[in-house]
């Protein structure tokens, strides 16, 4: 007989937490070991027990799913996170994903779906829900436009692409030759989105794009 596959649950709800466990359970290839009310509990849990995976909710008081999932990850790199949530807006799903977690369901996912993705994750495979997938897909084909203005409300559509930009490393005269632009245009853009990300010099602006979601990996777990 195979081995059951170590759970971690969290979730701030009781009720949920009680029946996702019960569910969990019956299938007979999972074992919950520890029950979580947020990230602080999540954290000390999976010190304790050492699952091979976590299913966590975003939204939980005090430490996030997606700070917890950072934190996580940075002690325990072999660890599978499972997001398990009814957030299934872009900076969400793209904010988890950039934490580590390697898979994303709504929470009107059918037990047969959620024992799947457990057992997937735990494999060391990535699943995503149909419209989360179909989300990543988007980015990948460029709608992240649409995303990256939701992200960053505050610039203005060129100052997103200058940022877009910025975030893949490139300097002020190669996004000049790139947007067609006047250098003294490109460095007036950049000093516009440090003012309006509120942060002091280019190194942040990059980090805060690249914890999005946008540009290259995002900055280490601090």
């Amino acid at each position: 007989m195979s081995p059951t596959t170590r759970v971690v649950i969290a979730d701030d709800h009781p009720m949920y937490r009680y029946g996702l466990a019960a569910m969990l359970g019956s299938s007979g290839h999972v074992d919950v070991v520890a029950e979580a009310a947020n990230g602080d509990d999540l954290l000390a849990a999976v010190d304790r027990t050492a699952p091979d995976v976590v299913v966590t909710d975003l939204a939980m008081p005090g430490l996030d799913g997606t700070t917890a999932t950072r934190a996580l990850l940075a002690r325990h790199p072999e660890l599978g996170v499972l997001v398990l949530t009814m957030h299934e807006d872009d900076q969400a799903l793209f904010g988890a994903l950039r934490a580590g977690a390697r898979g994303y369901l709504l929470k009107d996912a059918d037990a047969t779906e959620i024992v799947r993705a457990v057992l997937t994750v735990a494999a060391g495979d990535a699943v995503y829900g149909g419209a989360v997938a179909r989300r990543i897909v988007d980015f990948f084909t460029g709608a992240h436009r649409d995303y990256a203005a939701q992200v960053f409300p505050q610039l203005t559509a060129r100052e997103r692409e200058v940022l877009d930009l910025v975030a893949l490393g490139l300097g002020n005269h190669q996004i000049a030759g790139r947007l067609v632009l006047a250098e003294k245009t490109v460095r007036n853009h950049v000093s516009a989105i440090l003012d309006k990300l509120h942060v002091s010099d280019r190194a942040a602006a990059v980090a805060r794009a690249r914890d999005a979601g946008i540009g290259g990996p995002p900055s280490p777990p601090g």
